[in-house]
């Protein structure tokens, strides 16, 4: 980090300096300690949804004969948001963060509401759409108010308790969700959580609006939004959607919406990024890259583990889903190290080293097709992989403010969260694809229990490609260094 130029908090003209008094004040003290349980609270209901929503869906789509499609209730919601990405970062630059943050809780709430009312599919997958534009819009104004509204020695904190933030849900919310479904019904996992969102809004608008209110002094507050950008969006909502659609569908004819996807989607992508993603530029560049490929690789490892656990070495599913349990904590953990000021001189280092753990775990993962290797191996790797996410994840959002000048901070935001979510999507589909190439469709009747039914070599050609790309990530961490503060976003 001392290469890096540092930055003050970026709270300048009417968002204000922090005082003296402020100055040796944590993330709870008197003066951030509204603000902070506010916005933790706000994530702590998004990662509930997440988390339980998975659990109701079969219900949901059972039950409103929508079986067929439901893959789209999930694509649905993850193409909105990379539009509300865009459009959160644009408005958050030229008008605050307070705007897009209220609407999109309440567009999030909306879309819950829509779903968990929804008498028939396609009203259910337009829930979801509009839930997933308000995740969009609300997860690049949390970061903004944090670059805003809390000094840079602050920010590592903050980031730690988001991550924290996930891992009640992440244990509970599946097991309350099935509670609910079981004895409720699945549309009260939907309808719900909206009424829980008063509390944090109560607590943290006002804060915004005294913190992190208006455009900062140099912006173009005001302004109309740049209409090359939201086309951009628009183009990366709809290409990632046909993509999706595409992998989901492996008959010759899919290759017609998957290349009109990837036509729309690779120059839309270039053109949102900032400048020299692609080839790990130095600086901000390989920050945004970093995030995709960490979060891309993982994940799409990750997806795959409860199943490979059921068909293979006949777990239950509710044992194979807690063998990832303990990784909610470690990933706290890791996240919480990132944190503490003595590290700081090490960001990057740690970076590597969590990297590594990353790519050692999804390498170790399909060692339980061996059947002498004992099952609980994969919740040791797991929980070590999660800890080195918490490393990197929480760590290219503490560079990525401290390399953003105030005014870019939204749109810069908005090019992390952009490089998290296509990854996760353009990874899962090769990943996908490649499982179902080598018979991984025969595993789909595991739900007998029979041990060692499939094909091994199917995951097998999921996890280690996955572990590749972690490696490659170990060496974009080397590159986080650059030269100048601020990397412009645009062309890439």
């Amino acid at each position: 980090m001392a290469a890096l130029e540092p930055r003050d908090a970026g709270v300048t003209g009417q968002l204000g300096v922090p005082s003296v008094s402020d100055a040796e004040e944590g993330v709870l003290g008197r003066s951030y300690r509204a603000l902070s349980v506010g916005i933790v609270s706000v994530v702590v209901l998004i990662a509930f949804e997440a988390t339980a929503v998975g659990t109701a869906m079969p219900v949901a789509a059972r039950e409103l004969d929508g079986v067929a499609l439901y893959a789209f209730a999930f694509s649905g919601y993850f193409t909105t948001s990379l539009f509300g990405m865009v459009l959160s970062g644009q408005w958050a630059d030229r008008r605050g963060p307070l705007g897009a943050l209220t609407a999109g809780i309440g567009a999030f709430a909306a879309g819950l509401v829509v779903s968990g009312t929804a008498g028939a599919m396609w009203l259910f997958i337009l829930g979801r759409a509009v839930q997933g534009l308000g995740g969009g819009l609300v997860i690049v104004a949390l970061y903004v108010v944090v670059g805003r509204a809390y000094p840079e020695r602050l920010r590592p904190a903050i980031m730690a308790a988001f991550a924290a933030g996930w891992v009640v849900p992440s244990i509970v919310g599946p097991l309350a969700a099935g509670a609910v479904t079981e004895h409720l019904g699945w549309r009260w996992v939907f309808v719900g959580i909206p009424v829980l969102v008063v509390f944090p809004l109560a607590l943290a608008l006002p804060q915004i609006r005294r913190r992190a209110g208006g455009p900062v002094d140099g912006s173009r507050g005001g302004a109309n939004f740049d209409r090359r950008r939201i086309r951009l969006a628009l183009a990366v909502s709809l290409g990632a959607g046909l993509v999706q659609y595409a992998a989901q569908d492996l008959r010759p004819l899919s290759l017609l919406p998957g290349t009109a996807g990837a036509a729309l989607l690779v120059p839309a992508v270039l053109g949102l990024l900032p400048r020299g993603t692609y080839r790990a530029a130095r600086g901000l560049p390989s920050v945004v890259l970093l995030r995709g490929v960490a979060a891309g690789s993982f994940i799409a490892a990750e997806s795959f583990v409860p199943l490979m656990l059921v068909t293979q070495r006949g777990l239950s599913p509710t044992l194979a889903g807690f063998s990832l349990a303990a990784g909610g904590g470690t990933w706290a953990l890791g996240s919480w190290v990132q944190s503490r000021a003595r590290v700081e001189p090490y960001r990057e280092r740690l970076m590597t080293a969590g990297m590594v753990l990353v790519a050692a775990a999804i390498a170790g993962a399909p060692s339980v097709l061996i059947d002498s290797v004992p099952v609980w191996i994969v919740a040791v790797a797991w929980a070590f992989g999660c800890f080195g996410m918490g490393l990197v994840i929480s760590s290219t959002s503490v560079l990525l403010l401290h390399l953003s000048a105030p005014e870019e901070a939204g749109t810069n935001s908005a090019a992390l969260q952009i490089s998290d979510g296509l990854s996760n999507v353009v990874l899962l589909a090769a990943g996908g694809a490649a499982f179902a190439a080598l018979g991984g469709g025969a595993v789909s009747h595991a739900a007998t229990g029979v041990s060692g039914s499939g094909h091994p070599g199917a995951f097998a050609v999921v996890f280690l490609p996955m572990a590749g790309v972690a490696l490659v990530g170990a060496w974009v961490t080397t590159r986080l260094h650059g030269k100048t503060a601020v990397t412009p976003s645009g062309t890439t």
